[in-house]
């Protein structure tokens, strides 16, 4: 959330179309005696989630969301998913009926109808148009003004220039698509698969079975997506930003990675390393996994996807790590743009 305001701020002091100030809200914490909204209002620094590196002096952070959104045309929700719904219902019926939204949410819900996506979970609560963005996007490096590439998934063509120009950099490179959902489920899925890397890392096994967990990772998420969206996700979206080269800096860099790798050299649950090292942050592949299993296992489809549900198994139900490669010789020669032939 901070780098992304750190960006947003940046460029709308340059766009004559756009109000200067944005606001950013905050949940409300002491940090050495100090409200953090406090801080980052005198200091323009989020000291706590993303310290040495300041934001523009037009970032301005609130505690109340309904403040937050007051007003505003346009709305970028940055929050662990697991308390997206308290949010929605603390915003609903605040904010104007030409809004437009944009999630960075990197989670999928499950509920009565099977999975869904943050955008349309977004969409149902406020009845606006939602678009999605993610991509290999590690926050501390693009702070950092490292150059990398982001995915912004829009339907509407018009819509989607005025988000591109909130986001572009020249650090920073914008690349839009129609596809929402395509661009949502990679965001979302390959937080598992980084998970597996972790795991692979924590056993010492090198980077050819690092890679290998990764390609079957990369496959298995394709699959699922088309299951669940078919024909209207669309194969190019696996290869932009947000698909193979998100898969691959989460797999090699992140904390998703990084606690997995912990997770099999200390043998303490993930929710006690969550605490331990994420100083507040959450960890969103660990519940990810176990959502995408409910799923998986409610439609008897576990067999087609047998790394996430090995990782699963590994994160919840006490299997030795090394048990990630049983039933992994899967064929994905017949998985196409429709959902997979062999489920």
């Amino acid at each position: 959330g901070s780098t992304a305001a750190r960006i947003v701020g940046a460029n709308v002091a340059k766009l004559a179309d756009f109000d200067d100030a944005v606001k950013f809200w905050v949940h409300e914490e002491l940090v050495d005696g100090r409200k953090l909204t406090d801080i980052i209002n005198t200091e323009h620094e989020n000291v706590k989630y993303l310290p040495g590196h300041k934001l523009s002096d037009n970032v301005v952070a609130v505690s109340d969301a309904a403040e937050a959104v007051k007003d505003a045309t346009h709305i970028i929700v940055v929050i662990p998913h697991q308390f997206l719904q308290h949010l929605l219902e603390t915003v609903h019926g605040k904010i104007l009926p030409n809004a437009r939204a944009i999630s960075l949410i990197k989670g999928i819900g499950i509920n009565d109808q099977g999975m869904t996506t943050m955008t349309q979970i977004i969409h149902r609560a406020l009845a606006i148009p939602v678009s999605s963005l993610s991509g290999a996007n590690i926050a501390n490096e693009i702070a950092e003004e490292k150059y990398c590439e982001t995915t912004i998934g829009c339907q509407d063509p018009d819509e989607a220039i005025v988000w591109r120009s909130l986001f572009n950099t020249p650090y920073f490179q914008v690349n839009c698509v129609a596809d929402v959902i395509g661009v949502e489920f990679c965001g979302a899925l390959k937080n598992v698969v980084a998970v597996g890397a972790g795991f692979i890392d924590g056993l010492g096994l090198g980077n050819n079975t690092k890679a290998a967990i990764i390609r079957i990772g990369f496959l298995e998420m394709r699959r699922l997506a088309m299951h669940l969206a078919g024909a209207s996700i669309q194969e190019s979206t696996f290869m932009e930003s947000c698909g193979l080269a998100d898969v691959i800096t989460t797999c090699y860099g992140g904390r998703n990675r990084r606690l997995a790798e912990e997770f099999v050299r200390t043998g303490k649950p993930m929710p006690q390393l969550e605490r331990e090292l994420l100083n507040g942050q959450k960890l969103q592949g660990y519940l990810t996994a176990g959502e995408v299993y409910s799923y998986i296992d409610s439609s008897g489809i576990t067999d087609h996807f047998p790394l996430l549900t090995n990782i699963y198994l590994i994160c919840y139900e006490n299997m030795p790590p090394h048990t990630i490669f049983a039933g992994l010789n899967v064929d994905f020669s017949r998985d196409t743009q429709v959902p997979s032939p062999a489920l």
